[in-house]
């Protein structure tokens, strides 16, 4: 019997789901949408939400890991706990909790990634910086094919290290918002 994930060390963790990239795959969009819908039932009795599609899955013609990311925003009055259990009742797994934002998982098992995974971001309406990040590589082709060489470089150097593969990525993005929002915001 395998262990839960919870029993897992990060390390085991990291070398169950390593950093892999994909080609692009237009069914992102359709895991999307469906997905989209999955969690508007779920949430809509309690609040009104918007949810966008983030993360290099939103980037057209790039590679990613093969997870699609989303945008959950609620409204500023509402208790981000409360949307969170609702959410964990509906099979997702609560990761990483602040003040304003809770992270949340579907798709991960103890055997390794299931057929579709999600990485849910659930913040207060306005805490949406990545909307516009993914917007600006999708009107800037050439800086989103530089965005995937970052990332194809960083996958093979930090193929069992999630963090630190992320922390690398950090002063590009940091730099695309930037622009980002100058343009959009």
């Amino acid at each position: 019997m395998s262990k839960k994930l919870s029993e897992m060390s990060l390390k085991e963790l990291f070398h169950l789901f390593p950093i892999s990239l994909v080609d692009h795959k237009n069914e992102w969009k359709e895991q999307f949408n469906e997905e989209k819908i999955f969690v508007e039932n779920a949430l809509s009795p309690l609040f009104n939400v918007k949810i966008s599609h983030i993360g290099s899955t939103a980037i057209d013609g790039i590679c990613a890991k093969n997870i699609v990311d989303m945008l959950v925003e609620v409204p500023k009055d509402c208790d981000l706990k409360s949307a969170c259990d609702t959410l964990v009742r509906s099979g997702y797994i609560c990761m990483s909790v602040s003040p304003a934002r809770i992270s949340l998982n579907k798709g991960y098992t103890p055997d390794g990634f299931a057929d579709k995974v999600f990485h849910l971001h659930l913040r207060y309406e306005g805490d949406n910086d990545e909307i516009y990040f993914a917007r600006y590589l999708n009107e800037h082709p050439s800086d989103a094919l530089k965005y995937q060489q970052l990332k194809l470089s960083l996958a093979r150097r930090f193929k069992y290290d999630r963090d630190a593969y992320t922390q690398a990525k950090t002063d590009f993005v940091k730099d695309i918002t930037a622009k980002a929002l100058a343009l959009y915001k």
